[in-house]
């Protein structure tokens, strides 16, 4: 049976299991499918942060390169044309399948790579990173990971996902700086375009073919009552803080380190490899605590604090080169832990028969909070300086850890019998 073809199932996932399995173990095809899509999700995502430790930097010797507020738009474009296309994309993969849409989406990009590589005026740069994000897919590639698992191995597949998204941006980081040494943004631009077009072939032959499944409950009652939930608009209000402090961060980090730290561009990575390898063992057992001991919603705040904590004190030193690394190092343990859970949570929180639309607003939230990011960090940068950006950042913060509190974790179920 073919990938695009939707199969009536009234339990997901059923087609994909190949094999009897442990009720809490994922078969051999789930686990390559949830890789491999992974891999796609993380790929795409390294090729839109690649650019974030060095752009605003290498800025400075465009014309009107001084102007952040054109500076944060090129980080933060992306983001935008995003949230415009995710829900419109997903529902297209829906009808047409998730492998074509998924293809599209990687060639579109592919384009709006080529076309940044391409100019070394920053009004073209952000119209390539306009297309970029026009190539929006994470909602495809959700939708695919439900179709491809059973329920009680989603959540699993999910996290996976989360987590290599995680992985891409603490990659971007270490590698940006060397790659901008060897060949600078236009070639990294380039790059990912090509890496863009291998990632189709990937969704061609590697990613396996499984069945959209389809559910009889989804024609009972109307989609917004299922996805337009306090619950799981509290999930999406904080993926859209959690990329808002990120975009709006990096649009004047690197610059603080040069100018303030006095660490040259080139050298950034000796302090994002250690500080990045540190947090990520770090947020690895408060991962286990949330997802095994259920202690989800303590970790779940707990995380949103450190944030708090992330932004006044970058706000409070970023003239300090202690305080500098130390905000990092802390904002990376949070960072972590959200990528992690979030999707996991939204995962678990959503009603069976409307997981894929409520992924698809939730990427929608993400790109939204990589836009907002981008534009207002680069607007308060441009009019009221640095420290304004992170004060910003740390008001919103505070709003963020206000709605964590009132979070309900979502009730755990029993993993079902997997049939033969």
């Amino acid at each position: 049976m073919s990938e695009a073809t939707p199969t009536p199932s009234t339990e997901p996932g059923k087609a994909a299991r190949g094999r009897r399995s442990k009720p809490d173990t994922m078969t051999p095809l789930e686990r390559k499918a949830a890789r491999s899509l992974a891999s796609i999700y993380g790929l795409r995502m390294l090729g839109l942060f690649l650019i974030l430790p060095v752009f605003s930097v290498y800025a400075e010797h465009l014309p009107m390169g001084h102007n952040k507020t054109l500076v944060g738009l090129a980080l933060g474009i992306y983001g935008l044309t995003q949230a415009l296309l995710q829900i419109p994309l997903g529902a297209a993969s829906d009808r047409f399948g998730r492998k074509p849409v998924m293809m599209l989406g990687l060639a579109v990009f592919a384009a709006g790579s080529f076309i940044a590589g391409a100019s070394h005026d920053l009004y073209i740069i952000i119209v390539g990173r306009a297309i970029q994000g026009s190539g929006a897919i994470s909602a495809a590639i959700s939708a695919m990971v439900a179709d491809a698992t059973q329920e009680h191995n989603r959540t699993k597949a999910m996290a996976m996902v989360g987590m290599t998204i995680g992985m891409s941006f603490v990659l971007s980081l270490i590698a940006g700086p060397a790659l901008y040494d060897a060949i600078s943004i236009p070639g990294m631009f380039i790059l990912t375009g090509v890496l863009a077009l291998a990632a189709i072939a990937v969704v061609r032959w590697v990613v396996p073919d499984v069945p959209m499944t389809t559910h009889a409950e989804e024609t009972q009652g109307h989609w917004a009552h299922a996805v337009f939930t306090p619950a799981l608009l509290k999930l999406d209000f904080s993926i859209f803080v959690v990329n808002f402090l990120q975009l709006s961060m990096f649009v004047v980090l690197p610059v603080a380190l040069v100018k303030y730290a006095g660490i040259p561009l080139l050298h950034h990575w000796m302090i994002y490899l250690p500080v990045t390898i540190i947090s990520f063992a770090l947020a690895i057992p408060g991962i286990i605590q949330a997802e095994k001991h259920g202690h989800m919603k303590t970790v779940f705040v707990g995380a949103v604090a450190l944030l708090l904590v992330t932004m006044i004190l970058f706000a409070l030193g970023y003239r300090s080169t202690f305080a500098l690394i130390a905000a990092l190092f802390l904002f990376f343990v949070a960072f972590n832990l959200m990528e992690a859970l979030l999707p996991s949570l939204v995962s678990r929180t959503a009603p069976p028969s409307r997981k894929g639309l409520a992924l698809g607003i939730y990427n929608t939230g993400q790109s939204l909070g990589l836009f907002a990011g981008g534009a207002v960090g680069g607007l308060l940068a441009q009019y009221a300086g640095p420290q304004t950006v992170f004060l910003v950042a740390a008001a919103i913060a505070a709003v963020w850890l206000a709605v964590a509190f009132t979070v309900k974790p979502p009730v755990r179920r029993k993993p079902q019998p997997a049939a033969a």
